[in-house]
């Protein structure tokens, strides 16, 4: 957009000079008169003076021709007898018919004129370089249109590559996976000798921060073949037809290197199904996708060339992207448990100092839903928070410190708040942490606060107690019931409600709305599910039940929701000296850990 907003004002300021040059010699462009017309005048004695230069003869009129007009200069063309005409006007003059004539040699051009000329050709040619220089490194120039449809991907050859699979950790399943990758592109003889054809191309599916990218750079590494490394929006240009010329360009110089591993991050920048743009198949998009189809297609079995893509919507991609023959294997990258959390701390762990208190595997226990690059941050800002204490070793409370910045972002100690909303925000935090300690089977409270931190007014952390990988509807009914906890606090106590609830009714209407629809958890319609089939692709879908459904969907979310409400109401008045104890301490300390709660929680 850069480049076009420029090449427009280069335009405008080109068709200004051009206009300004085109009025400019209209406006001083002498009129003509024929040769017939001219001899008439001299014949009336109306002209005054006539100066002849080869066969063009400029002439001054004593008066205009027409009263309406004040033009007396005028150029008329003399017959190609020039002499003759020449003749004609001395006799003229001589006759006092003209008062004055003569007759005009054509000027020489001056020797240095061609050189100025030369110079001016010059300085053009060198700017016209300089403006493609310019647009080939935007992408859009070069040497001519052709470097618009040139690659963008990356080439990393072997000295530069020194990831391996001793840098993955978490990912025991996927690695072993991928090893055969590795083997084929190490000896292909061996799976080519018995018939076997290797997988084209493997999909990384997982949430973001799981390690795809890592695992796809440590398939290169152990392999040692070069590795071309791209985004799928890297292909998308407003130019229709300038991905596919990319996507051409890419197999191609994979082609030359192989055996070599192409790797294509965020695929469904480019690979979402076909058919729901305004512009149908002239869609930039749609080409670029259907040109990728081609060519994964045109190379030939056990070629060398292999695609390794990540996304994490795989729900999105087109289905012949997905077939056997392209894509043909995927591989699910996903959130690591407790042990891989504690090979992923080893290994970001090498090179820092910490206290003799310091274990790991305590760490990944207090961090489940943590991904790779999450566990890495947090490593990373105790590292920061310790440099900035003037420490020397990394030690738990600054982990735990660590882990609360990551999660929340940093507290806002300077921010002052009045103490209207301060005791809002006490009493709105106490009853979330009343609601999970009486509520929920499976957290436990690890800090409450009335300090500010990134978007929050404050906040109560909690952690499960294992990790899970389902929910039961009894827990997510006590899901609704902590996240309504603050709510029912602030009406219990104060008689009124406030705008810090937004988030929290944000997610219990989802989870709610989640139980109806695609959990099946439903009172009224059981079994039945309507979740959009395309969640997260193609808008303007039509709806898939009746408005009759639809209305008990929201009967029945709305029963979920005031019933849990309701249960909330009554545990906070059944606790509400603990929940008065509670917040009576976050208005004087403001920050609660876990252990002292428990002890108030025991005393109040």
């Amino acid at each position: 957009m850069k480049y076009l907003k420029h090449q427009g004002i280069y335009v405008v300021i080109f068709l200004v000079i051009a206009g300004m040059v085109i009025f400019s010699s209209i406006k001083n462009a002498p009129s003509t008169m024929d040769y017939s017309r001219l001899l008439t005048e001299i014949q009336s004695g109306n002209v005054n003076s006539i100066v002849l230069q080869e066969d063009l003869a400029e002439i001054q009129l004593n008066k205009a021709l027409d009263v309406n007009s004040e033009i007396t200069n005028y150029e008329v063309t003399v017959p190609q007898d020039i002499s003759s005409a020449s003749d004609r006007f001395t006799q003229a003059a001589e006759n006092q018919l003209i008062e004055s004539y003569s007759i005009s040699q054509p000027l020489e051009i001056p020797w240095w004129s061609s050189i100025v000329t030369s110079i001016i050709l010059v300085m053009l040619v060198v700017v016209w370089f300089a403006v493609n220089k310019r647009q080939q490194g935007s992408g859009l120039g070069g040497n001519g249109a052709t470097a618009m449809g040139k690659s963008r991907a990356k080439l990393m050859v072997e000295n530069q590559k020194n990831v391996s699979f001793a840098d993955v950790a978490g990912a025991d399943e996927v690695k072993e996976e991928l090893e055969e990758i590795v083997e084929f592109l190490k000896a292909p003889e061996r799976f080519v000798d018995l018939g076997a054809r290797i997988p084209k191309g493997v999909l990384l599916v997982g949430p973001p921060g799981t390690g795809k990218t890592l695992l796809a750079k440590a398939v290169s590494g152990e392999a040692g073949v070069p590795f071309f490394s791209i985004s799928g929006s890297d292909f998308v240009e407003i130019f229709v037809g300038v991905g596919a010329s990319r996507v051409r360009d890419l197999f191609e110089q994979a082609k030359k290197s192989a055996p070599c591993i192409v790797f294509i991050d965020e695929i469904d920048a480019v690979g979402r199904q076909r058919g729901g743009s305004m512009g149908g198949g002239n869609d930039e998009r749609e080409q670029t996708l259907n040109q990728l189809l081609v060519e994964m297609d045109g190379f030939g079995i056990n070629e060398g060339v292999i695609i390794l893509a990540a996304t994490n919507r795989p729900d999105v991609l087109d289905p012949a992207l997905l077939r056997p023959g392209r894509f043909d294997r995927r591989v699910t990258v996903g959130l690591p448990d407790i042990r891989g959390r504690e090979q992923i701390l080893n290994v970001h762990a090498k090179g820092k100092p910490f206290a003799d208190d310091v274990k790991l595997g305590e760490v990944a226990r207090i961090t489940p839903g943590f991904t790779g690059a999450d566990l890495e941050n947090l490593l990373n800002e105790s590292a920061l928070l310790t440099a900035r204490g003037h420490r020397s070793f990394i030690d738990n409370e600054v982990i735990k410190e660590a882990a609360f910045k990551v999660m929340m972002g940093p507290e806002k100690k300077s921010y002052v708040m009045s103490e209207k909303d301060k005791k809002l925000t006490a009493y709105h935090e106490a009853g979330h942490a009343i609601a999970i300690k009486i509520a929920s089977s499976s957290r436990n409270v690890d800090r409450v606060t009335i300090i500010p931190s990134g978007m929050a007014g404050g906040y109560t952390a909690s952690r499960p107690s294992e990790d899970q990988n389902y929910h039961t509807k009894s827990q997510l009914i006590e899901e609704i019931i902590i996240a309504l906890g603050g709510r029912a606090a602030e009406e219990i106590v104060l008689n009124e409600v406030s705008t810090g609830a937004s988030n929290d009714l944000q997610r219990v209407n989802q989870i709610a709305r989640s139980m109806v629809t695609k959990y099946g958890m439903s009172d009224q319609l059981t079994n039945m599910i309507f979740a959009d089939e395309n969640d997260g692709g193609n808008s303007g879908q039509p709806q898939q039940y009746s408005n009759d459904i639809a209305n008990i969907i929201d009967t029945e979310v709305k029963q979920i929701i005031d019933q849990a409400y309701q249960r909330t109401l009554d545990l906070l008045q059944e606790n509400i000296s603990k929940l008065n104890g509670l917040a009576e301490v976050l208005l004087v300390k403001e920050k609660v850990e876990g252990p002292e709660f428990e002890s108030i929680f025991q005393t109040a």
